[in-house]
């Protein structure tokens, strides 16, 4: 279909939804006792899911075409009262709850929650969003037993399929996860959100992630496989949501602190406060973060605020503000190699290695109704962040410290942008459907410098070119890009069961690179025999389109077949082309990756006796960037990182989570779950110029990655033990087993580790208490290129951590 076709057809579409129209039913939710409105109760159609929820003063709408509805109206702190509603015209509902007469254990709250419904899984719409046919997830971070504090993704994400995640911070600083063969170096792979606005430096230029909303602020995390592309960009992976935590509807003023104490001197501290007056809402919070580390020269120090301020205007447009900084420095011991790991992992030779993050977001949101059946949002955002990394880096990390300069780069970032969506729902020959276009422009202006830094220990982030002239690192680069998208997709529901959804997004990109670098040649002695300044200045447009289609068939409540197939595409970084590092070399000829992503699956939910979503997925990969073993003239053999070659990776990935407490029909004061998460990988280059590629595995794809744990609870005494395990994995197309000095590339050996953790709450105390790692297993999940490393860098060993909650 030609872009103008699509244009046409978007237009149509969009004015038969004002055509056709739907009875509503609308009404308002209040207390029995005072009369007041209730904010966020949910109201059901019980034989179809959720239909909508009510606004900050208790009102609701929302339209069927359906004769007749049972309708439920729920809220944790109310009791449920259902209605059988007649429709046959526009119908008003007003609904008085009564408050329960007794205070519910955390256990009770979460058996009055399976009763209704589990929310584990994207509806086919949300907000501006469609969802119908892909492969989502929902990470519900408020019942987790997760270790929060230090934002363990290892347990935060356990029940999210297939991801590899680098387990090398222990206090949650940065986020690493990888999926089906995609590498998990801070979440580059993933279209990365907070509330539906980017978080990372750069999407197109440098799509990495040094910011990680603290865990103890976060209300659910959204996972959306590949096929996200048409909506969130055009990345591999998908998209990583945070939403984060709302404002208490119901007090003016809420206080919640938390604090953290833990092996390795770690403290932690979250404050938030929340509230509701009127048309106003806020939720803030302030997250402290120190600790030693648990190797030498591994102390960090971490500070984190997040404010979100609304206004309610009416029950149809509402205005919210944002704003997110942080700020840590972090000391790092450096990468090992692989005898010094099995020696000892937890030594550092390097201790004059330092990393700074500066990241401020902000963003400003207005959402209006048009109708009943029309939302539209308007997100501007923007970006103002540095990260700066100072230390001694060698391709023999065995080498002590000379104690000479250090190596200094310095990225700036500063970016903005805009989103608008609006999605519609309208009939096409009487069935339902729902059309959804939207448009993103963003505006990228950074700046990148490589030079010599001091010779001294502490974090000194100021260039001494003029001192160590000779030192051989010295770049400078201006990288403005620029991006304009457009994106659109249609739900057509079939009948009742059957729905399919095809979607497009249009690409324009435009990336530069402006700038200078030194080449230096320097004799025996290291004095300077040769230098020249030269001018590197590129600019690269490309447009293209991506194509989509998702399938779903519901043929009852507790079943859902869905598949999807979409595009992807990822542009060269500038990181891969400008930094100088003396661990690899980067190909002269390396270009963007594209390929496509498909995901065939089943889930759904038997009577709240057993959860599952079991699927395969394909993931084709044209130019895949990679590292590969290059041997020179002279017989040296070097790491080059550039498009090694087309690859393919082949999966089933299987989620079923058992409720033992109905299976073994025990009263409301217990609950009990188990689960197993279970992915099995098979993964190929297809195609490759390079000799001895052909036929070998993709890196980053362990063949087995298990997780399964027990959570049990008896009134509000709750423990959990998971257990996760990863088979070996390679990190560079040639599939090297054995490690060079630099430690870069190798095998990642199998591991697998054992968490445990309790809770126990007592009116507004709440305690938390957990080991990781218990067996106190010696691995490693990452052989880091660049800082922290390069080289290996080990995760940690048996660590214990005790938290106290008190809410006010």
């Amino acid at each position: 279909m030609r872009l103008k076709d699509f244009k046409l057809l978007a237009i149509t579409l969009l004015l038969s939804s004002y055509a056709l129209a739907q009875h509503t039913i609308s009404g308002t939710v209040t207390h029995s006792d005072t009369g007041e409105g209730i904010a966020d109760v949910q109201i059901y159609n019980k034989a179809k899911g959720q239909l909508t929820e009510t606004n900050a003063d208790g009102s609701y709408t929302f339209q069927t075409d359906r004769p007749q509805l049972q309708l439920v109206f729920f809220s944790y702190d109310f009791q449920v009262e259902e209605r059988l509603v007649s429709v046959d015209n526009d119908v008003q509902i007003n609904i008085s709850l009564k408050p329960l007469g007794v205070t519910l254990s955390e256990v009770e709250i979460s058996a009055r929650k399976e009763k209704v419904f589990e929310l584990s899984r994207l509806k086919d719409v949300e907000g501006t969003s469609i969802f119908a046919g892909k492969k989502t997830e929902v990470v519900l971070v408020e019942q987790s037993m997760a270790n929060l504090a230090s934002n363990n993704a290892r347990q935060i994400f356990s029940q999210v399929v297939g991801l590899n995640i680098y387990q090398n911070d222990d206090a949650g600083l940065q986020l690493n996860i990888g999926g089906r063969g995609l590498d998990p170096n801070r979440t580059a792979n993933f279209n990365t959100r907070q509330n539906g606005y980017d978080i990372s430096a750069d999407v197109l230029g440098y799509p990495e992630s040094y910011y990680t909303p603290a865990s103890e602020g976060i209300k659910e995390i959204q996972v959306v496989r590949g096929a996200a592309s048409l909506q969130y960009g055009t990345q591999f992976g998908g998209l990583i949501n945070f939403k984060m935590k709302t404002p208490n509807p119901n007090k003016p003023f809420e206080l919640i602190t938390r604090n953290t104490v833990g092996s390795n001197g770690l403290y932690t501290n979250f404050t938030s406060v929340s509230g509701t007056k009127k048309k106003w809402s806020y939720y803030s919070y302030f997250n402290y973060k120190k600790g030693d580390g648990f190797r030498p020269h591994s102390e960090f120090e971490s500070k984190n605020v997040f404010a979100h301020l609304g206004y309610q205007f009416n029950e149809n447009t509402s205005l919210t503000g944002e704003v997110t900084y942080m700020r840590y420095l972090a000391q790092q011991g450096g990468g090992l190699s692989d005898t010094m790991f099995y020696t000892n992992p937890n030594q550092s030779n390097r201790e004059r290695n330092w990393f700074q993050v500066d990241w401020l977001l902000y963003n400003l949101k207005f959402a209006h109704q048009f109708t009943e059946n029309t939302n539209f949002t308007f997100n501007f955002f923007g970006l103002n962040a540095s990260r700066y990394a100072l230390g001694y880096r060698s391709n023999r990390v065995d080498q002590a410290d000379p104690l000479n300069e250090r190596d200094l780069i310095k990225g700036d970032f500063k970016n903005y942008g805009f989103e608008t969506r609006l999605l519609s729902k309208y009939k096409v020959l009487d069935k339902d459907a729902t059309f959804l276009i939207g448009a993103k422009v963003y505006n990228a202006d950074n700046k990148q410098q490589q030079g010599a830094g001091s010779d001294g220990y502490g974090a000194d982030f100021s260039f001494y070119n003029n001192a160590f002239s000779s030192y051989k690192n010295q770049s400078q680069f201006d990288l403005p890009n620029f991006n304009v998208s457009v994106f659109g997709e249609n739900i057509f529901y079939l009948n009742d069961k059957v729905s399919i959804t095809p979607g497009v997004r249009f690409e324009y990109i435009r990336t530069q690179s402006n700038g200078v670098y030194k080449n230096i040649n320097l004799d025996g002695a290291d004095n300077v025999i040769f230098e020249e300044t030269i001018t590197d200045n590129q600019d690269f447009e490309r447009s293209f389109i991506l194509f989509g289609v998702g399938l779903s068939y519901k043929p009852s409540s507790a079943l859902e077949l869905y598949a999807n197939w979409s595009q992807n595409y990822r542009s060269v970084t500038f990181s891969d082309i400008n930094i100088s590092n003396p661990a690899f070399q980067i190909s002269p000829d390396i270009t963007d990756e594209d390929g496509f992503t498909a995901d065939l699956g089943i889930r759904g939910a038997l009577n709240t006796i057993v959860s599952y979503d079991i699927g395969a997925f394909a993931l084709f990969y044209n130019g895949r960037i990679g590292f590969i073993q290059k041997k020179l003239d002279d017989n040296r053999v070097v790491s080059e990182r550039g498009n090694v070659g087309d690859a393919r990776t082949f999966g089933l990935e299987s989620l079923v989570d058992f409720n033992l407490k109905k299976i073994l029909q025990l009263n409301s004061n217990f609950s009990f779950n188990y689960f197993v998460n279970a992915s099995f990988i098979n993964s190929e280059y297809t195609a490759s110029k390079v000799s001895g590629v052909k036929g070998n595995k993709v890196e980053f794809v362990p063949d087995y990655n298990i997780k399964t744990g027990m959570k049990f609870g008896y009134k509000n005494l709750l423990a959990n033990v998971q257990y996760s395990y990863l088979s070996e994995q390679f990190t560079d197309a040639t599939n090297s087993k054995a490690a060079g000095i630099s430690g870069v590339i190798g095998e990642i050996p199998t591991y697998d580790i054992l968490d445990v953790s309790l809770s126990y709450s007592y009116k507004r105390f709440k305690l938390e208490t957990g080991i990781n790692n218990v067996l106190d297993n010696a691995y490693f999940t990452r052989r880091a290129t660049g800082y922290p490393g390069p080289g290996i860098i080990p995760s940690s060993p048996r660590n214990y951590y005790a938290t106290l909650q008190v809410k006010f």
